[in-house]
């Protein structure tokens, strides 16, 4: 009996391994976008237009990068499908731009789609704030609790409120 046990322990094993393999890269890959939208965000944050647009090349290159096996069911994939393809497009347009206001505008669509992702997916590996500005309405993810307004950035740098915290996961 043990015999049987430890077989069928070792054939879950040999089957979960690449599973759980596949699942560690999609992690891992997503978070590294996570970290390219970031250093977007703080460029904004800052009004940096010059850094901008390499940094939303580098973002587009991240999430290029996430790979199409490992996520948990259909319905994960399929998020991830529409809404990396918004980010990609998106980060294209921005790049494609050295005028603050336009980047800005272009910066809106990659928020809603990475905040999206983020709440369903729940990969992050650290902590993640959902904050909000209500001058503008926009939303935007930072992986620290104090506000960095990407919208309005050396105006209004500090303007907003954290709306959720997305654990780490």
């Amino acid at each position: 009996m043990k015999t049987v046990i430890l077989g069928l322990a070792l054939i879950l094993v040999v089957f979960l391994q690449p599973a759980l393999a596949q699942k560690a890269e999609v992690s891992g890959k997503f978070n590294q976008s996570l970290k390219s939208y970031y250093a977007l965000k703080n460029a904004l944050a800052t009004d940096k237009p010059e850094e901008a647009p390499k940094l939303a090349l580098a973002l587009q290159t991240s999430v290029k990068e996430v790979p199409h096996k490992g996520f948990k069911d259909t319905k994960q994939h399929l998020l991830w499908m529409s809404e990396s393809t918004v980010i990609q497009q998106k980060a294209v347009e921005l790049s494609k731009s050295n005028d603050l206001k336009s980047q800005r505008k272009s910066f809106e669509g990659i928020s809603t789609a990475f905040i999206k992702l983020a709440k369903e997916l729940k990969l992050n590996n650290g902590e993640a704030f959902v904050q909000y500005c209500p001058m503008g309405k926009f939303s935007w993810l930072n992986e620290v609790k104090e506000i960095q307004n990407p919208y309005y950035g050396s105006q209004m740098y500090d303007c907003g409120t954290v709306k959720d915290t997305l654990e780490k996961n």
